[in-house]
């Protein structure tokens, strides 16, 4: 088992404080999922294709609303994540609105001691590269999980947008954070979280690590992943940076520079093997 570093124990139990506070936040609206919304964007649904009858694990799944919303889309489904209350959490959620679903409590590193077997498809989705100090390692966890033929999909956001001072008092757009992959990571003192409610008051201090679009292309690569495609967006899902505006789509991007600043981007490969594997998904503009 790979040992856990001082900052991913802190990462880990902040995100275990957060868990509860997330699944009451109006950000999740998890009223609305027990109701029968399908939390996945349009953008993983259309690149990833058809799920009906396929296995799915879901690495770095939170409280699992992504997770739960594919087997709504009929795929047989496992969502991972290493923190004890957004597991329960998860599994509770899945009782509530029966569906079927296993939930695993791990790290990516920790997953092949923990659990069995082989996926159709291994799946990942937004604010989770950074929690990751060891990119090869995950590359070779995901590799481990597919089946011959099987798919990985990522869709996150862009390494380039993250080199951006981004406070609150942020005027233009400068450099502030490293693009490149370091051995240590950045510090940051927080105040509650991307989707805490007004009012919540949480402030704890994490820990995050930087990997350039190369250094995620070539860690799928070196596990002996075949990309299929990697697109990019100029537009995002939240307000990422004070600059940002809220379009008539629902998305935000900057006003002064929309075609210029990469904010989202997709990678799907396969595992070379048996099986042919339809080429899912166009480019969504």
């Amino acid at each position: 088992m790979q040992h856990i570093t001082e900052p991913e124990r802190i990462d880990r139990e902040n995100w275990n404080r957060l868990a509860p506070l997330h699944a009451q936040s109006s950000f999740y609206d998890v009223a609305g999922f027990k109701a029968g919304r399908i939390t996945l964007r349009p953008l993983e649904r259309e690149e990833v294709g058809d799920v009906t009858g396929k296995s799915l694990l879901h690495l770095q799944c939170h409280f699992g609303l992504d997770t739960l919303s594919w087997a709504r889309l009929g795929a047989t489904v496992t969502g991972v994540d290493y923190a004890p209350q957004a597991i329960e959490i998860a599994r509770q959620l899945a009782r509530e609105v029966a569906l079927k679903a296993e939930f695993v409590c791990a790290s990516i590193y920790e997953l092949p001691e923990r659990l069995g077997g082989t996926f159709d498809i291994v799946f990942s989705s937004y604010g989770v590269l950074c929690w990751l100090p060891d990119l090869p390692a995950w590359g070779r966890v995901i590799a481990h999980f597919l089946k011959p033929g099987g798919v990985f999909y990522l869709a996150d956001g862009h390494p380039l947008s993250n080199i951006f001072y981004n406070e609150p008092d942020a005027k233009d757009l400068h450099i502030a954070y490293p693009y490149f992959h370091q051995e240590e990571p950045e510090v940051y003192t927080c105040e509650g979280s991307y989707a805490t409610d007004p009012g919540v008051e949480l402030h704890h201090t994490s820990y995050e690590w930087s990997h350039s679009l190369g250094e995620i292309v070539n860690a799928l690569l070196d596990a002996g992943l075949q990309l299929q495609f990697l697109h990019e967006f100029s537009y995002g899902f939240y307000q990422h940076h004070p600059l940002m505006v809220l379009g008539e789509d629902g998305n935000w991007r900057f006003p002064e520079f929309q075609q210029s600043v990469p904010l989202v981007f997709s990678i799907r490969a396969i595992k070379p093997g048996q099986g042919r594997v339809r080429r899912a998904g166009r480019r969504l503009e």
